[in-house]
């Protein structure tokens, strides 16, 4: 496994404001509104529950998990009332966690690669392009949960979506940029190319894993909208980037 823990920024010369305030707002909610992945009710009420979103109607019971080999039942998801219209959860589970390590691992790839896109695109547009990515890949998730028989009950959560667009557009954009990661124990430098690259095929094999018969009725990692919203990057990038000119040629 590859782990990014920096890259070249020698020729950034605008301070990441906005990626900042993205990695400050999921830092936020965490700690004060999910008390530290404690607060349930938060939670099940503002993350994205497939089913909700397909029918329109807001769920509020219990939903039962159980084991994807067995099928013995292993717990239940106490589901709460979304306050709002349940279409604003496709936005508020983007700035929530299911614990440290989730908020971690996805803040520190949008600390690595998200200032890049953001000196690249602009502030206003930046935004704008990481919150599309981030709809777009919690309806990747929605569409594939109820297409291939996943547990539409179930809630998701988190900024993996809206983080996947960054390097969908980071790869495309920044292609050989060097990127300090952590491979086999070793501490080295790739192309940007290299460490997307390698972290795309890992998503892209665990997501076909799991539409050829892995855990599809229990919780786990949202393999679709990490795809969903890596494909979403490449194909957006460039339209979010017309007119900005020579940083959209940064090697």
């Amino acid at each position: 496994m590859i782990f990014p823990i920096g890259d070249d920024n020698s020729d950034r010369t605008t301070t990441p404001i906005v990626n900042y305030v993205l990695i400050a707002i999921n830092i936020l909610v965490f700690v004060f509104l999910q008390g530290l992945g404690n607060n349930d009710k938060f939670t099940y009420a503002f993350s994205t529950v497939p089913q909700e979103i397909v029918s329109g109607k807001d769920e509020d019971k219990p939903v039962l998990i159980q084991d994807p080999i067995t099928q013995d039942p292993v717990g239940t998801i106490d589901l709460q009332p979304t306050p709002i219209s349940v279409y604003i959860t496709l936005l508020t589970s983007m700035f929530m966690h299911g614990g440290f390590a989730h908020l971690f691992g996805n803040m520190l790839f949008l600390w690595v690669f998200g200032d890049n896109i953001e000196h690249t695109l602009g502030r206003g547009r930046y935004l704008l392009f990481y919150l599309v990515c981030g709809l777009l890949a919690s309806l990747a998730h929605v569409f594939t949960t109820v297409m291939f028989g996943g547990n539409p009950y179930i809630p998701s959560l988190g900024a993996s979506g809206a983080i996947s667009g960054v390097l969908g557009g980071y790869i495309l954009l920044h292609p050989g940029r060097r990127v300090r990661v952590l491979m086999l124990g070793m501490l080295t430098q790739v192309p940007a190319v290299v460490a997307i690259g390698l972290w795309f095929a890992f998503q892209l094999i665990n997501g076909l894993g799991l539409l050829g018969g892995g855990s599809r009725t229990g919780g786990g990692v949202a393999y679709a909208a990490h795809i969903g919203g890596f494909i979403a990057g490449l194909v957006l990038v460039k339209i979010f980037a017309i007119g900005r000119g020579q940083s959209v040629r940064t090697a």
